[in-house]
């Protein structure tokens, strides 16, 4: 009896360790990226798209650039898809990805009250937030160590404001729909990417104000998470999101992504 007893116990054992692996190989790969790729809708029309090519599923954790490298940095990632180059190239020489590799473009615009009470509308970003900050209108800045907010923060050094915004300068330490919405709902400027203000509903009395400054470009890039920081990260599974999405067929799906007949993103991998 002892011994059927302890059989039956090894066979639950076995059967329980069978089953713990079968659900590790199971879970998503997990991605880190950001709010501006996740609230233009991109990854609902990209995600499918991969899933099809590679039959895998993708969890997306969203959030700003710098929240997101540091999740990868902690092995709480697998893939990494944001936009702060120089961010990004630093995670790679200290170790933490293998590669960065480019993979689209878009836009940054400067948002705000369409009768622009500042006196920002133009093609000159430095000049526009010059306007603002000496008017004291009200701006919103996400202040949260997003790729949005650190270029934020380099036009504002640009314009010679980094210490003196405006008394209407406010940071909500919130994601690119959240900003948005506070702006609309104040009648402040705020900087968006042009992908998630495209898709963004609750405009209210808010237009843009400033496009076309070509410092104003917004680049992506993606990079797999180095196992030799993280051993248990999906590296193979990972390698395989960052080949598809550079390649031709996963380049096709972004340039097929438009809202109104626009397109949000421009394929640039390879350059």
């Amino acid at each position: 009896m002892a011994c059927s007893l302890a059989r039956s116990h090894c066979a639950w054992v076995l059967a329980l360790l069978v089953s713990t692996a079968g659900l590790a190989q199971s879970q998503p790969m997990v991605m880190a990226s950001t709010t501006s790729t996740e609230q233009s809708g991109l990854f609902s029309h990209l995600l499918p798209a991969f899933k099809k090519a590679s039959g895998l599923d993708v969890k997306v954790v969203a959030l700003g650039t710098g929240q997101a490298l540091d999740t990868a940095r902690r092995g709480d990632a697998d893939v990494v898809f944001v936009h702060d180059q120089a961010a990004e190239e630093k995670f790679v020489a200290d170790g933490f990805g293998l590669k960065r590799q480019s993979v689209m473009y878009n836009d940054f615009v400067l948002i705000g009250p369409r009768a622009d009470p500042a006196g920002a509308r133009g093609r000159d970003i430095v000049a526009a937030l010059a306007k603002v900050s000496t008017s004291n209108a009200a701006f919103v800045s996400r202040g949260d160590k997003s790729g949005t907010h650190a270029a934020e923060l380099r036009f504002w050094k640009m314009a010679n404001r980094f210490e003196n915004k405006g008394s209407g300068y406010k940071e909500c330490g919130c994601g690119m729909g959240p900003a948005l919405n506070i702006a609309a709902s104040t009648g402040a400027y705020v900087l968006a990417d042009r992908a998630t203000w495209l898709n963004f509903k609750n405009r209210a009395d808010l237009a843009i104000l400033v496009e076309g400054d070509k410092r104003l470009f917004n680049q992506y890039g993606v990079m797999v998470v180095n196992p030799a920081k993280h051993p248990h990260v999906k590296r193979a599974d990972a390698q395989k999101f960052a080949d598809w999405i550079t390649s031709p067929a996963g380049q096709g799906v972004i340039a097929d992504y438009k809202i109104g007949g626009e397109q949000l993103f421009f394929p640039n991998a390879g350059q």
